[in-house]
């Protein structure tokens, strides 16, 4: 099988340029942590920048830094973390959209942010914004867990190994220790979504991430 970072249409005859965002500091670790481990092993070359636009709190900014630079390992890197209000980001639009533009000379070949149908407010605002400001990049819109109980459907997935989806769940349960009190934030919770979304791709191990590609020029 093909590279990941092939199958993408990542450039090969130049380091491709790759832009993460959030709306917060663990969005991207949930949503896409196996996918872009997998992109940095591929592409060692890669130029990463990594964007939270809201971790006002130093706590969470100090996991975000840790967790983002812990995720690239050595490829090259730039890791911005905002102190936008956590929850306030579509009244906060002007900023959030300034935030981010920030960005544009990035010129980024794949940005890999949050789902456009993802009902909570900060998540789905970023999403919004990303094809406003990144045109013409591929863009994979990943998915978190939630209460709202927004996961829908999928069109492209990522298998995980067993390995990769264990190093994704570890690296989630180390680096963000001021979530553990959230119901929520268990292994089994990523283990459910990645065994969920592995059966619908026949993944060999049966676990896998999903995303939502809008758009893929092949």
């Amino acid at each position: 099988m093909r590279p990941l970072t092939e199958r993408l249409g990542l450039p090969a005859d130049r380091a491709p340029r790759i832009l993460v965002v959030s709306a917060h500091p663990d969005d991207a670790e949930i949503g896409a942590g196996g996918t872009i481990a997998r992109l940095v092993a591929e592409r060692p070359d890669a130029v990463v920048t990594w964007v939270v636009l809201a971790a006002p709190e130093p706590a969470r900014a100090a996991e975000a830094q840790t967790s983002a630079s812990a995720m690239l390992g050595s490829v090259e890197q730039r890791i911005v973390i905002g102190g936008l209000r956590d929850g306030y980001l579509p009244y906060l639009g002007a900023s959030a959209k300034d935030a981010l533009a920030a960005h544009q000379e990035v010129d980024p070949d794949l940005v890999v942010g949050p789902r456009r149908d993802d009902l909570h407010q900060d998540h789905r605002l970023v999403a919004e914004l990303v094809p406003q400001l990144f045109r013409r990049a591929t863009i994979l819109e990943y998915e978190i867990p939630k209460w709202d109980g927004d996961l829908g459907q999928a069109n492209l997935y990522v298998p995980l190994s067993t390995a990769e989806a264990a190093a994704k769940v570890a690296h989630l349960m180390d680096a963000f220790p001021t979530q553990h009190s959230h119901d929520w934030y268990s292994p089994d919770t990523f283990l459910a979504g990645l065994r969920l979304r592995g059966i619908e791709c026949r993944a060999p191990d049966g676990l896998a991430e999903a995303f939502v590609c809008r758009k893929l020029v092949v």
